[in-house]
């Protein structure tokens, strides 16, 4: 019996020794886990994805928001041709800073190259007024007065609305930087939209959303907001695009880029264009009994009408985003004038609260009682049958807000500082390793995240399909470098 057992316990040993090879060679020579992805996979799949989208999804170098999977659909905000390419993020500036942010984190030469390839489109596309429109269009360039084109006629208003051209500089900046600066065609175009972009801004500091040309100061006083006597109930079909703007975080953008470019190129007139702004929030807040912001100011700096569904009012929306602004400026700076505006903002604001802590999108002047549109884009007290497509009501982020205003009264200079421009480095996390194995097992042959989804075709048409978006590609790209950055550290 007890050499029957030896023999036993010598054949389950065999056994178990060669069962544990076979999973060691499984696994591979380190010794890693069967799902857990290798060094090699995860740099492997950021080249393979980083060359299709360069050399099959982009135009010019550039990119939109989303293509079928056979790329024969493009969409950017609206149904795009293929020689068309998009600013607002997520289009090409967006898709070439994560380009850049890949090459930083694992020096792999071809995201640096993508993204170079991203930067000259941009430059391509650059408007003689000095900023970018909403699309590049490379079919039909006499349609805009692009710089590298010659041409004399055609559009040229510089967007800021939904950060378009502010992500356009942002992106040039940064990789400028990274090419030190030698690269000539990129760091022009930088130096030309940073003049052209301080030209554009108002003597009280302020950015309009658009402009061909720049102001006359003395067309444009310096006074602080106040209340109309009256104003129309009914929508005026005006040229809202050169009024003082903070909706879509127009003046916000502008304000991180100044202090962006400060930091890059050490030059105070960028430092002093964003405290200029930061001084123009200071005029715009409203006086009693609703020391809040508006969408938009006029000439007069009364609240105003933009488009038919934006009258002139109190935002609770667009005033939580003004209340982020004031605490960037003071970490950027330390003025402490910057901070005075939010305790009574706050105080206000809650006394507005909806139920369910939620904040009207507008507030009537002087009197508070929530504004709303029905169906007909008529003004009306009531919250029912309202349009859907844009935010009426929106949630109330004070208790944030207030925390992190007591936090930034709390600090000392230098870790306020410390908040300017804050770096983390990768963790090699369970979550990011899940992350990254994603990542890897998503991609087809071609090198393409393919989900399934919807794309446009037309004005107000979709089209259920397979589709390549650029979010989708900028998430893995970003998990895979982290990995890497990570496994290497």
């Amino acid at each position: 019996m007890f050499d029957h057992a030896g023999k036993a316990n010598r054949f389950g040993c065999r056994f178990g020794c060669w069962l544990l090879m076979l999973l060691f060679l499984m696994t591979g020579r380190s010794g890693q886990a069967a799902d857990e992805a290798t060094l090699e996979q995860a740099r492997a799949t950021m080249k393979k994805a980083i060359l299709f989208f360069q050399n099959e999804v982009s135009t010019r170098g550039g990119y939109l928001y989303a293509y079928s999977e056979d790329l024969s659909i493009r969409q950017g905000e609206d149904a795009a041709t293929k020689y068309q390419i998009w600013v607002e993020p997520p289009g090409t500036p967006a898709v070439g800073e994560a380009m850049l942010k890949a090459y930083q984190k694992t020096r792999e030469p071809v995201a640096l190259e993508a993204a170079k390839k991203a930067a000259y489109a941009l430059v391509a596309g650059q408007l003689q007024s000095g900023g970018w429109a909403s699309l590049i269009d490379f079919e039909e360039p006499l349609k805009y007065q692009y710089r590298k084109s010659g041409i004399t006629r055609g559009r040229n208003k510089t967007t800021f609305d939904d950060n378009k051209s502010q992500s356009a500089l942002r992106f040039l900046m940064l990789i400028d930087q990274e090419l030190n600066f030698q690269d000539e065609q990129i760091h022009e175009a930088v130096v030309y939209a940073q003049n052209s972009f301080l030209k554009a801004q108002y003597p009280n500091g302020a950015w309009p959303q658009q402009y061909a040309s720049f102001p006359d100061p003395e067309k444009y006083p310096v006074i602080k907001a106040s209340y109309p006597e009256k104003w129309p109930r009914t929508h005026l079909k005006q040229d809202y695009s050169k009024f003082y703007t903070f909706n879509d975080n127009t003046i916000a953008d502008m304000i991180e880029v100044m202090f962006l470019a400060h930091r890059i190129y050490g030059e105070e007139r960028f430092r002093q264009a964003g405290i200029r702004a930061g001084e123009f929030i200071l005029l715009a807040q409203m006086p009693e009994p609703q020391p809040a912001w508006a969408q938009q100011y006029n000439i007069k700096m009364h609240p105003a009408w933009a488009r038919k569904f934006e009258p002139p009012a109190i935002t609770g929306g667009e005033s939580q985003g003004v209340l982020n602004i004031l605490m960037r400026l003071y970490i950027h700076t330390g003025e402490k004038k910057f901070l005075a505006p939010i305790p009574r903002a706050i105080r206000y604001l809650r006394s507005s609260e909806l139920p369910g802590k939620k904040l009207a999108r507008f507030y009537e002047l002087k009197t508070n009682r929530p504004l709303y549109f029905d169906l007909d884009y008529n003004l009306t007290y009531s919250p029912d049958n309202m349009p859907t497509h844009y935010s009426f009501i929106v949630g109330s982020n004070l208790d944030s807000l207030e925390r992190r205003y007591h936090s930034l009264t709390q600090i000392n200079p230098q870790e306020r500082k410390q908040l300017r421009y804050p770096q983390t480095e990768p963790r090699l996390s369970s979550s990011l390793r899940a992350r990254a194995l994603s990542a890897i097992n998503t991609l087809d042959e071609r090198g393409a995240w393919v989900t399934q989804g919807k794309i446009r075709t037309g004005r107000s048409s979709y089209q259920k399909t397979r589709v390549i978006e650029t979010r989708t590609f900028m998430k893995n790209l970003n998990s895979l470098a982290d990995y890497i950055a990570a496994s290497q550290n």
